[in-house]
C-alpha cells in the first residue's frame, strides 16, 4: 500500500490506542483495588452500556474480517459463520443469561460450584475457560497480522510479527491497569466504531449497485469464478461426506458454543440484577443481528467489486476481504477517497481486535486467579465463609496471570498466522460447546449431578476436543495447516464439535451415574430457587 495508507492508518491506529490508554489510566487511579471491581466494575454498568459491551466483545476480528472473507471465498457456504453466530444468541437468552447472573459471583465454575465440591469443580472449569480463551486469542492475534500485513503490502513478515507481539502487550496493559471497567468502556466504544464502519460499508456498497441484491449477487457470483455454485449449498462443505460432517459439527460449534464462552458468560456479572443481564442480551441481540447480516452484504459485495481472486492472492484465508472493499469503494488505490476509506476500516478493525483481545485476557485471568490459584491455595477444610478472604491478593495473581496467558497467545497467534480468523474461532467455539456447555446445563437443570459428573463433563468434552484438533488436518497433513510439513494427523474433521460435545454430555452423565456420592438436593433447591427468582443473589 502507498505511504498515505501507511500514514492514515497508522494515525487512526495511534488515536484509538490513546485514547483508550487514557481510559484506562483513568480508571487505574479510581480504583478500589477490590476483586469485584476488577472482575465486574463494581456491577455499575447499565443494561444499555452492557448490552454495548457485549457486542464489542462477541463482534470481534473473526466477524468483521474473517466471516466476510470466507463469504468472498465460497459464498453461499461462507453464510454459515453469520447464521451460526446470530442463533447462538438464542440460546444464551433463553438458558443461560439470566441464570448464570443470579447463581453465580464472577467466573463460570462460581455457577458450577454454588451445589458441588468446590476445590475439584473450580480447577476443572478454570482449566477449561483458559483454554477455550487462548483458542479465542490466537484467532484475533491472526487477525491482527493480516491487517498490517496488507497496510505494508505484504512484504514484511517482521512487522507482521511485531504486531501480533504489540497487540499482547497493549492487552495486558489494559488488563492489568483497568480491569473489568476499563474494558468495558473499550468495547462500547468499539462497538460503536465497528457498528458505524460496518453501516457505512453496507450503505456504499448498495449504493454500487443502486439497491438491487440480485445485481450484486449476480457479479459476485460471476467474479467468483465458479457461476452459479458461488450462490449454491456445497462450494466449501460438499466435497464427500468429510466436509459435510464438518459442515455439521461447525454448525453445532458456532449455535452452542456461545453459551460457554467465559468471557461472555463473565458480562453478566457487570450489572446490579438479573433482570438487566437479561435487558443487556436483547441489546447486544439488536446490535449483533444487524451486524451479521451487514456482514453477508459485505462479502458477497467484496466477491462482486474486488474479486474473489484479488481477495485470495492478498490473503489465502480472506482476513483482508473488507479492506480491499473499503479500497476499491473508496475510489481505489491512489485516490484520496480510498486511502481515506481503507485507513478508517483498518483502524477500525484495528481497535476491534484490541478490545476483544482485552475481554478475552480479563476472562482467563480472572478463571486463573479465582479458580485455579485461589483453589489450590486454600486448604481442603477451610470454610465457606473464609474463601474469599484475601481478594486483593487474588487480584495480584490475575494481573500477573494476564502477562502469562498474553505470551502463549502472542506464541500460538505467530503460528497459526496464515489460517483465517472465522475458522479459529470456530474452533474456539467447540472447544466452548464441549467443556464449558455440558457442565453449565448439567448444574442448572439437573438435579442429580454430581461433583465426579461435573468434573467428567468438564475433561470430557475439553480433552477430546483439544487432541481432536492437534490430529487434525488443521495442525498438520495438509498444504493449510499449522505445520504442512508435517502428516501426523489421524482425524478427519477440521472442527471437532460433531465428537467431542456429546462426549462432554456423555462424561457428565456417566460420571454422574458411576458416583458413589449423593446429589445434595438441599443446595440443588437453593440454586433452582436462585437461578429462577434472583433470591440471594450477589
Amino acid at each position: 500500500m502507498s505511504g498515505d495508507h501507511q500514514t492514515l492508518a497508522l494515525l487512526l491506529f495511534s488515536a484509538f490506542v490513546a485514547v483508550t490508554l487514557g481510559m484506562t489510566t483513568w480508571v487505574s487511579r479510581h480504583r478500589h483495588g477490590s476483586a469485584e471491581e476488577f472482575y465486574t466494575g463494581g456491577r455499575l454498568f447499565s443494561p444499555m452500556e452492557n448490552g454495548f459491551a457485549i457486542a464489542g466483545d462477541y463482534m470481534s476480528a473473526a466477524s468483521f474480517l474473517g466471516i466476510s472473507g470466507l463469504i468472498a471465498l465460497f459464498g453461499y457456504d461462507g453464510m454459515l459463520y453469520s447464521v451460526g453466530f446470530l442463533v447462538a444468541w438464542l440460546v444464551v437468552l433463553l438458558l443461560v443469561a439470566e441464570l448464570v447472573r443470579n447463581c453465580g459471583r464472577f467466573t463460570l465454575a462460581d455457577v458450577v460450584a454454588a451445589r458441588m465440591r468446590e476445590r475439584p469443580v473450580r480447577i476443572a472449569a478454570g482449566t477449561s475457560s483458559v483454554a477455550v480463551s487462548v483458542f479465542y486469542l490466537v484467532a484475533q492475534m491472526v487477525g491482527a497480522g493480516s491487517l498490517v500485513a496488507l497496510l505494508l503490502g505484504g512484504t514484511s513478515e517482521a512487522a507482521r510479527s511485531w504486531t501480533v507481539i504489540g497487540v499482547g502487550a497493549l492487552m495486558v496493559v489494559y488488563v492489568t491497569l483497568g480491569g473489568m471497567r476499563a474494558t468495558t468502556w473499550i468495547q462500547i466504544v468499539k462497538a460503536v466504531l465497528l457498528m458505524a464502519g460496518t453501516v457505512a460499508l453496507t450503505v456504499l456498497v448498495l449504493l454500487r449497485f443502486h439497491g438491487d441484491l440480485g445485481a450484486l449477487l449476480t457479479t459476485a457470483a460471476e467474479r467468483s469464478g465458479h457461476g452459479k455454485e458461488f450462490l449454491s449449498p456445497g462450494l466449501a462443505y460438499g466435497g464427500g461426506w468429510t466436509a459435510r460432517f464438518d459442515f455439521i459439527s461447525l454448525g453445532l460449534a458456532l449455535v452452542l458454543g456461545t453459551a460457554g464462552l467465559p468471557h461472555i458468560l463473565s458480562r453478566f456479572y457487570t450489572v446490579p440484577t438479573a433482570r438487566a443481564a437479561r435487558r443487556s442480551v436483547v441489546w447486544s441481540i439488536g446490535l449483533i443481528g444487524g451486524f451479521y447480516l451487514m456482514t453477508i452484504v459485505l462479502g458477497f459485495g467484496a466477491a462482486a467489486v474486488v474479486g474473489t481472486d484479488e481477495v485470495r492472492a492478498s490473503s489465502a484465508a480472506g482476513n483482508t476481504a473488507v479492506p480491499l472493499l473499503a479500497l476499491d469503494l473508496g475510489g481505489g488505490a491512489g485516490s484520496t477517497g480510498g486511502t481515506v476509506l481503507f485507513a478508517v476500516v483498518a483502524a477500525v478493525a484495528f481497535a476491534t481486535i484490541l478490545a476483544v483481545v482485552a475481554g478475552i485476557t480479563l476472562a482467563s485471568s480472572a478463571a486463573v486467579a479465582h479458580d485455579l490459584y485461589a483453589s489450590l491455595k486454600r486448604p481442603r477444610t477451610r470454610p465457606r465463609a473464609k474463601q474469599h478472604a484475601k481478594p486483593r491478593g487474588e487480584v495480584a495473581v490475575a494481573r500477573l496471570a494476564a502477562a502469562g496467558i498474553g505470551a502463549v497467545a502472542i506464541v500460538l497467534g505467530l503460528l497459526a498466522r496464515d489460517l483465517n480468523v472465522a475458522f479459529l474461532v470456530g474452533l474456539a467455539f467447540a472447544v466452548a460447546a464441549s467443556a464449558n456447555l455440558p457442565v453449565l446445563l448439567y448444574s442448572l437443570f439437573w438435579r442429580n449431578f454430581t461433583t465426579r459428573g461435573a468434573v467428567w463433563s468438564v475433561y470430557g468434552g475439553l480433552v477430546p476436543a483439544v487432541l481432536l484438533v492437534v490430529f487434525s488436518p488443521v495442525v498438520s497433513g495438509s498444504p493449510e495447516a499449522i505445520f504442512p510439513s508435517l502428516d501426523f494427523q489421524v482425524f478427519p474433521l477440521q472442527n471437532p464439535g460433531l465428537v467431542s460435545i456429546p462426549l462432554g454430555f456423555l462424561a457428565g452423565w456417566i460420571g454422574t451415574v458411576l458416583s458413589g456420592e449423593r446429589a445434595d438436593e438441599a443446595k440443588h433447591a437453593e440454586c433452582e430457587v436462585r437461578s429462577l427468582t434472583g433470591a440471594g443473589a450477589v
